[in-house]
């Protein structure tokens, strides 16, 4: 075992240990579903206990009472870190059927996102996903329905909007939205996301070509592992940590990174209730099954703000956002003069909530929700689906479908294998 590991263990445990001896009373047994009084302590229940599933076990406000993973060498890891006994599930269904639990944390691939998110708005959960919030746009529209449908609290979790330094701008995001709201860059603006203004674009999650079939570990449920995705044969590449490398599963980099990259950027540009109108993609043309990489993505909004995504690092001397009148560029350097300064005399931004049990708690809606949340996988998911298929895409932001293009519908909402739906 290594030091790293055993610093982290020792850490997670530390933070467990002092609810290990509590009794948790759920919020439905004090009054009633949907009510919890600010004093007591949220519980909670972890789907997918790989490496994302398990860093997430500490958080303020809550205690894990249940852990569901589909590899039992999952399940035994996570509970090492926990120095108490929680219920342990391979079917996460019945994990949203627990009385006991009030927020289900979704961290499993994302084409498990939406089918569990549904189940468990339906199950009267409150919901944290990982990123991106799902595979396809239809499975994202089905999911803000569910959580509106059953009032429930949802949360991506991917922050840059609310805290912490955003990469390569070298400040937290307030200060560029103020700057935006001021309106002294001019409009529209041109964001630049690439290597060269602090954004890399990961592209070693390119999949590979003609696996070859392994055995299945014993293990490992893969037949629950694949659940609505195609049947294809087992190789440890397409699971786990490399299953962002498969069209199945995921989007290769822009999956990874890009609700990261580009969400702090819709909420910069006030787009969080609407998306781009033209995606255009310079790419080499894609295998059906492992994703490749990608040289350039350009998405246009209807009053011509543009965001670049540059894939090869081409543009050497980008700013990471411009306008008619200035330009920002990657460490919050620019050519407005005493920019710092200005910035001092601006009005703060809308505040946001940024802690999820706070959320809870009050029912009042988290930063990035199911709302803005789809709005930010969207713009990934377009861009997968212009990479997809090598053309330039046309698309309505308020029927949500492309326009006069068929194929590229048909990729909104993808089959499902049987007997999933959603």
């Amino acid at each position: 075992m290594n030091k790293n590991h055993t610093t982290r263990r020792k850490f997670l445990k530390s933070a467990l240990a002092a609810g290990a001896g509590m009794v948790i009373v759920p919020r439905h047994v004090l009054g009633g579903n949907g009510f919890l009084a600010p004093s007591d302590q949220l519980t909670k229940a972890i789907i997918g206990v790989g490496g994302m599933g398990r860093g997430h076990i500490p958080y303020e406000g809550t205690k894990v009472v249940a852990i569901c993973d589909v590899d039992k060498l999952h399940l035994d890891k996570a509970q090492s870190l926990i120095n108490y006994k929680v219920k342990h599930f391979s079917d996460f269904r019945e994990v949203c059927q627990l009385p006991e639990v009030d927020i289900v944390h979704i961290a499993t691939p994302p084409h498990w996102h939406g089918i569990m998110a549904v189940e468990a708005a339906k199950a009267g959960k409150d919901i944290w996903c990982e990123k991106p919030m799902t595979r396809t746009i239809g499975e994202g529209k089905k999911v803000v329905e569910a959580v509106n449908a059953h009032g429930r609290m949802f949360r991506l979790n991917t922050w840059f909007r609310f805290k912490d330094n955003f990469y390569g701008l070298g400040t937290d995001v307030k200060p560029l939205k103020k700057v935006i709201d001021s309106g002294i860059l001019g409009w529209p603006l041109k964001v630049t996301v690439s290597g060269i203004t602090g954004y890399n674009w990961k592209f070693y999650w390119s999949g590979k070509h003609n696996l070859a079939p392994e055995p299945i570990p014993s293990n490992l449920d893969y037949e629950m592992w694949l659940g609505p995705a195609p049947y294809k044969p087992y190789n440890h590449l397409r699971v786990h940590s490399n299953f962002r490398g498969y069209w199945d599963y995921d989007g290769g980099g822009l999956g990874d990174m890009g609700q990261h990259y580009l969400d702090p950027v819709q909420y910069m540009l006030g787009k969080d209730d609407t998306s781009p109108v033209k995606i255009e993609v310079d790419a080499p043309q894609q295998h059906y099954d492992a994703v490749g990489s990608w040289r350039r993505i350009t998405y246009t909004y209807a009053d011509g703000c543009q965001i670049i995504l540059d894939g090869e690092n081409k543009d050497k001397d980008a700013a990471y956002i411009e306008g008619p009148n200035g330009k920002i560029y990657q460490g919050f350097k620019s050519d407005i003069p005493n920019l710092q300064s200005f910035i001092k005399t601006l009005p703060e931004p809308e505040p946001q909530i940024g802690i999820f049990s706070e959320s809870v708690k009050t029912r009042k809606k988290f930063a990035l929700n199911e709302m803005n949340g789809f709005r930010s996988a969207t713009m990934v998911n377009l861009g997968i689906i212009a990479v997809r298929l090598g053309r330039t895409l046309n698309f309505d932001p308020d029927k949500l479908e492309f326009i006069d293009d068929e194929g590229a519908n048909r990729l909104i909402n993808q089959p499902m294998r049987a007997p999933w739906t959603i």
